[in-house]
Formats: C-alpha cells, sequence, structure tokens
C-alpha cells in the first residue's frame, strides 16, 4: 500500500526556517516523483514544487525566488522541503503527493497519491 507521511510543521518566527518531511511507504522514490503542494484557509491549493524519480527538482513559478528547495533521501525513502526566510504569507497546511510514476506533473489533479499534510504557522 503507497503511503506518504509528512512531518516538521511547526510554528516559526518571521524569517525563520523550518526543514519538512515527506516519508514514502510501499513504493521506492527512485522510481517515482513528489511534489509539495500548500494551502491556506480559504486559498487555492497551490503547487510549491516537485522532484522527480531521477532526482532532479523543479520548483513551481511563485516559488522560484530560492527560499524553497525540494530535495530528497532514497536510502531514507524520504523527500524534503528545505524553507527559509518564511514570510507572513507562507502559513498553510503543506502535502506531499506523488505522481505515481517517475515525472512530475504540473497540477494538482495528477497526484493520486497525497500525505495528510503538515501545518505551518508564521507569526511572531
Amino acid at each position: 500500500q503507497l503511503k506518504l507521511v509528512e512531518s516538521g510543521g511547526d510554528l516559526v518566527q518571521p524569517g525563520g526556517s523550518l526543514r519538512l518531511s515527506c516519508s514514502a511507504s510501499g513504493f521506492r522514490l527512485n522510481d517515482h516523483a513528489i511534489a509539495w503542494f500548500r494551502q491556506a484557509p480559504g486559498k487555492e491549493r497551490e503547487g510549491v514544487g516537485c522532484i522527480n524519480a531521477s532526482g532532479r527538482a523543479t520548483n513551481y513559478l511563485y516559488f522560484m525566488d530560492g527560499r524553497f528547495t525540494i530535495s530528497k533521501d532514497n536510502a531514507q525513502n524520504t523527500v524534503y522541503l528545505q524553507m527559509s526566510n518564511l514570510q507572513p504569507a507562507d502559513p498553510a497546511i503543506y502535502s506531499c503527493a506523488s505522481s505515481g510514476f517517475a515525472l512530475c506533473p504540473i497540477g494538482p489533479d495528477d497526484y493520486p497519491y497525497w500525505g495528510q499534510g503538515t501545518q505551518v504557522i508564521v507569526s511572531s
């Protein structure tokens, strides 16, 4: 059974950093692409970025300012989202999702497998 579990969400001050983890079971990350999405209350879900099976990471348009970095450890079967200089606009539920194959589709509807999400709060 394919399963994704996120962790690492927390309360941080503006300007702070967090590293979120997405642990996979039931499949191997060297076969699947994993994307990070986020959704704030009352807002549409938006894609943060994706890392494909080969390890190439792509940040989606809004997140190309260098504050968010996606990486993975195939040995640990875990994908990470390193977030720095967190801003008041960043609080949301952050979720990881698997496309079920090696490449990164763009839209959330193309990802059939989702974790439960982890909450990030940015507040002083």
